[in-house]
């Protein structure tokens, strides 16, 4: 497929409308146009990911992957903006049936959870959660559209859990976790 952008300012949305694949005009403050731009952020989310895990060494190994990742994101954005229940889903059971394999090798070398994890430990992992909230998001914004694409969900779900299990991999694998503390503020003073 090939892909040619002529112009970058269009003015068409100076009066707070944007278009659809298809043309049709729609207020940037629909459902839809919120969906799409969750996608987005999660993607450029991702990015600043990549940077991170491209310092680590530990990690530097699952940038392509994370780049794949990011690739398909453009395919429920596709789908998002050419909202036609007939149309084919750009993005197929498989991108989801691998995010689940690739996220149960990782978790094998994992500690058992014996507790919430926080966000943190490593610059990594803490980013990798960030992922993590924004694609539980985007699955929020998705799923309250009419003919919301049902493989885009599914995928927005398991990206969640692939980030969850990245940033336990980015912590040693859970041993760096930072763990959730019940009563905490009533044990010690901050």
């Amino acid at each position: 497929m090939s892909i040619r952008i002529d112009r970058i300012v269009t003015r068409g949305g100076d009066a707070g409308q944007t278009s659809l694949g298809d043309g049709t005009r729609v207020p940037k403050s629909s459902d839809r146009i919120e969906a799409m731009g969750t996608v987005d952020e999660l993607n450029a989310q991702l990015g600043i990911l990549c940077c991170y895990m491209a310092q680590n060494t530990r990690i530097t190994a699952l940038v392509d992957e994370v780049r794949q990742i990011q690739s398909c994101l453009f395919d429920p954005g596709a789908d998002l903006c050419l909202p036609d229940p007939e149309r084919s889903p750009s993005l197929t059971s498989e991108a989801s049936t691998w995010l689940e394999v690739r996220l149960e090798d990782m978790r094998q070398h994992q500690q058992d959870l014996r507790s919430f994890v926080l966000p943190g430990g490593s610059l990594v992992a803490a980013q990798a959660h960030l992922v993590r909230t924004v694609a539980r998001r985007a699955e929020r914004r998705v799923a309250v559209l009419e003919h919301a694409p049902a493989e885009a969900l599914r995928f927005l779900n398991r990206l969640s859990d692939y980030f969850f299990v990245l940033a336990r991999h980015a912590n040693n694998d859970g041993e760096t976790d930072i763990l959730w503390s019940p009563g905490r503020w009533h044990q010690q003073k901050i």
